[in-house]
C-alpha cells in the first residue's frame, strides 16, 4: 500500500508519530527511506524534504554520478553498484563508460595518450599528450544522482513510507517539528502552520547543513565541515561513446555533448565563509579562487581550460554551484552514518557518495 503524500499545505496533516523520520529527500535520505521500507516494512516512516522530490538546491543534481570499482572492492561499493543495475534508466544508468587517468609515467595498465587520442579523436584539443604521455584506463559507470533520489523516494513511498514535501524541519525533544511553508502573493516563502512529531528515530540527511542543524538542536559538536563547490561547463565537442576524465584533484565528466568539471574541495571552508569570486587575468569571472587555482594547475596539459570552451561567468550565479559535506575521519571524504544520540543518526554523503552512498545509506 503506498504511502501518504503532502506536497501543499492545502492537504490537512494530523499524524502525530512515527517510527522513523528522515529529514533530506537527497540521494542519501532516499536510500535510507528505500532501505528502510524493504527491511522494516512493519515500521511507520515520514521523509520530509524542504523542497520538492528530489531536493532542488543541495549538491545531489550536482553531484558527478560517476561509479567506479574502488581500488578494494567493498560491500558498499557493491550495494551502490547493484540499486544502480536495478533501477536502471530510472537512475539514468549508463554502464561501460571509459574512464582515463592521465599519468606523467606509465604504470602497470598504461599506454600511450597517442593511442587514447586516436581512439578518441575528440580529445586532441582536450589533452597536451606531452605534458600527459600515459593513460590508465577502467570501465566505470555514469548516472544521474537526481534521477536516482527521484526514483528512491517513489519507490519508498510506493512501498508506504509519508512524503512530506516544502516542509521545514527542526529536531526537538522525542521527535521534529514540521513547519509547513507556503507561498504569498508577493512570492515570499512564509511559515503556513507547525506540527510535533513523535519519532523513535530520527535521521538527519540534510547534506552539508546537516552538521549545524544537529549541532544547533542538540547541542552537540560534529568533526565534519563544509565546503562551497563550483561545477564549470567545459563545451569541448564531445560524443556519447566519449570517456570521462580524471587528472589529480580534477573529474571531467562527459555530460549534454562537452564536459563538467567538478574539482575537488581542497579543505573545508571556516565557519561564516561566504563564497566570493575571483579574477582572471584581472577580469572579475564567477570561479571562487580556489577552483581558479586548480584550473590553473591543468591549463597547459588540457588546453581546453584556457580557451574560450571553459565557462567562468561574470558572477557566483553564473557558475552551478553547493555546499557539500565533507566529512572527517578518512582521506576522501567518504560518506558516513554517524549516530550522535540513541534516538538521532547523521547521515552524510561526501565526497564518495557517488561509488559509496547507497551502500552507507543501507547500514541502517
Amino acid at each position: 500500500m503506498s504511502g501518504a503524500v503532502w506536497a501543499h499545505v492545502g492537504q490537512p496533516f494530523e499524524e502525530r508519530a512515527f517510527d522513523t523520520v528522515i529529514l533530506g529527500a537527497g540521494r542519501m535520505g532516499t536510500a535510507a527511506a528505500d532501505w528502510l521500507r524493504r527491511t522494516r516494512p512493519e515500521q511507520s516512516l515520514l521523509l520530509v524534504e524542504e523542497g520538492g522530490l528530489p531536493n532542488e538546491e543541495g549538491a545531489t543534481l550536482l553531484a558527478a554520478g560517476l561509479w567506479e570499482a574502488p581500488a578494494q572492492a567493498t560491500d558498499l561499493a557493491q550495494r551502490t553498484l547493484d540499486c544502480l543495475e536495478e533501477l536502471g534508466e530510472r537512475a539514468g544508468w549508463q554502464p561501460g563508460v571509459p574512464l582515463l587517468t592521465l599519468e606523467t609515467v606509465p604504470g602497470p595498465q598504461s599506454f600511450p595518450t597517442a593511442e587514447a587520442l586516436e581512439r578518441w579523436p575528440e580529445l586532441r584539443g582536450v589533452i597536451d599528450p606531452a605534458l600527459w604521455p600515459w593513460v590508465r584506463a577502467q570501465e566505470a559507470g555514469l548516472y544521474r544522482p537526481g534521477a536516482l533520489a527521484l526514483a528512491l523516494g517513489q519507490r519508498a513511498v510506493q512501498a508506504g513510507a509519508g512524503l512530506m514535501l516544502n516542509t521545514r524541519a527542526a529536531l526537538v525533544p522525542g521527535g521534529v517539528q514540521l513547519s509547513r511553508l507556503t507561498v504569498t502573493n508577493t512570492h515570499e516563502v512564509v511559515v503556513h502552520e507547525v506540527h510535533q512529531v513523535q519519532a523513535g528515530q530520527v535521521i538527519v540527511a540534510l547534506g552539508a547543513s546537516g552538521p549545524q542543524h544537529a549541532e544547533e538542536s542538540l547541542g552537540l559538536h560534529t568533526r565534519h565541515g563544509r565546503a562551497y563547490v563550483q561545477r564549470p561547463r567545459l563545451n569541448a565537442p564531445l560524443t556519447e561513446q566519449s570517456p570521462a576524465l580524471r587528472v589529480p584533484g580534477l573529474l571531467l565528466r562527459p555530460q549534454s555533448g562537452g564536459y563538467t568539471l567538478y574539482p575537488a574541495p581542497r579543505a573545508a571552508d571556516p565557519h561564516g565563509y561566504v563564497p566570493v569570486p575571483g579574477r582572471l587575468s584581472g577580469v572579475p569571472v564567477g570561479l571562487r579562487r580556489e577552483v581558479l587555482e586548480t584550473l590553473l594547475t591543468h591549463m597547459e596539459g588540457l588546453p581546453a581550460l584556457a580557451s574560450s570552451a571553459l565557462e567562468v561567468g561574470r558572477s557566483l550565479s553564473d557558475v552551478p554551484g553547493t555546499w557539500v559535506a565533507l566529512p572527517s575521519g578518512q582521506p576522501g571524504h567518504p560518506p558516513v552514518l554517524e549516530r550522535l544520540s540513541p534516538s538521532v543518526s547523521l547521515l552524510l554523503g561526501g565526497e564518495q557518495a557517488d561509488v559509496l552512498g547507497v551502500g552507507v545509506a543501507q547500514q541502517l
